[in-house]
């Protein structure tokens, strides 16, 4: 989770081609923000954790639209897609057959609370259904929850390679550089997908793997947010890092991550539970 929410911060301020599709850029500047994608990881984040281990998927469902509802009428101004935006403020929202990244930048607590694959499939489903209900959506939220729970249970490159090929088909046979040659704005799961994977087997660490993502130009927040939680779960994060993290959002979501840390299979961070209620920093102008 911390994973996802570091690569929007990252990714932030490339979107639309406001880079120039290079791994040499400055990490962090005051213009690393975050964004839609980090309201609505902690949003399903917040959902999964009240519901419990053991909730139906009908539960989560409804955890989830309610959750999701409640962060994004809290920050509504965080980048948004023109459908979603629409969904956050229904009275009654449906699933639109959308087959959207969004569902899988959101998805990445999926792959840490959950004992088993089949479980956190299950789960990564039922968060996707609300809204991103289209077999393409569903299956990028599958697949990077599935990513995140073989990485942080140990498996190998090979290994998550082998059951990504057999379990979801997407096309890996391109190269960074070609990715990048063929380099367009797309923010479906088809497009994401494969960007993030690749960014993601081509890295040699969690900042490795979210600078490939980055530099692959489009849709920058939300490839590295998906890339950055398979990162995470495989490779870790540092501590400065995760330091990093919270700094830029604001308490409430603060309180999520400590909460998601509490109840996951993620080492608990050196930095004492103090360390996440400081100032709200760099995310003022999405208040």
């Amino acid at each position: 989770m911390y994973g996802a929410i570091l690569g929007d911060i990252i990714g932030s301020r490339f979107e639309f081609d406001r880079g120039d599709r290079r791994k040499d850029f400055e990490l962090f500047t005051r213009e690393s923000t975050p964004t839609d994608d980090t309201v609505m990881t902690v949003a399903v984040a917040d959902a999964l954790l009240s519901v419990g281990k053991d909730a139906t998927t009908e539960e989560i469902r409804k955890a989830c639209v309610a959750s999701m509802q409640k962060w994004g009428r809290k920050y509504p101004n965080a980048g948004y897609g023109g459908r979603f935006i629409g969904w956050l403020f229904q009275d009654d929202p449906k699933p639109y057959n959308s087959w959207g990244n969004g569902s899988a930048m959101r998805v990445s607590a999926a792959g840490w609370l959950y004992d088993s694959m089949e479980r956190t499939r299950e789960v990564a489903r039922a968060t996707a259904e609300v809204s991103h209900n289209h077999p393409e959506g569903i299956k990028g939220a599958e697949c990077t929850a599935a990513v995140v729970f073989m990485g942080r249970e140990g498996a190998s490159k090979e290994e998550i390679r082998a059951y990504v090929d057999r379990e979801f088909g997407y096309d890996l046979s391109e190269t960074l550089e070609e990715m990048r040659a063929r380099h367009k704005h797309d923010e479906s799961c088809m497009d994401a997908l494969p960007k993030a994977l690749r960014s993601f087997f081509d890295g040699n660490s969690y900042e490795d793997t979210v600078r490939n993502a980055v530099s692959l130009g489009g849709d920058t927040d939300t490839i590295a947010a998906i890339a950055g939680a398979m990162a995470e779960a495989y490779f870790d994060i540092s501590y400065e890092l995760e330091h990093e993290c919270r700094n830029r959002v604001p308490k409430d979501m603060r309180n999520v991550l400590w909460r998601f840390v509490e109840n996951s299979e993620k080492e608990l961070c050196a930095v004492d539970k103090d360390g996440f209620i400081v100032e709200d920093g760099f995310f003022s102008q999405l208040r």
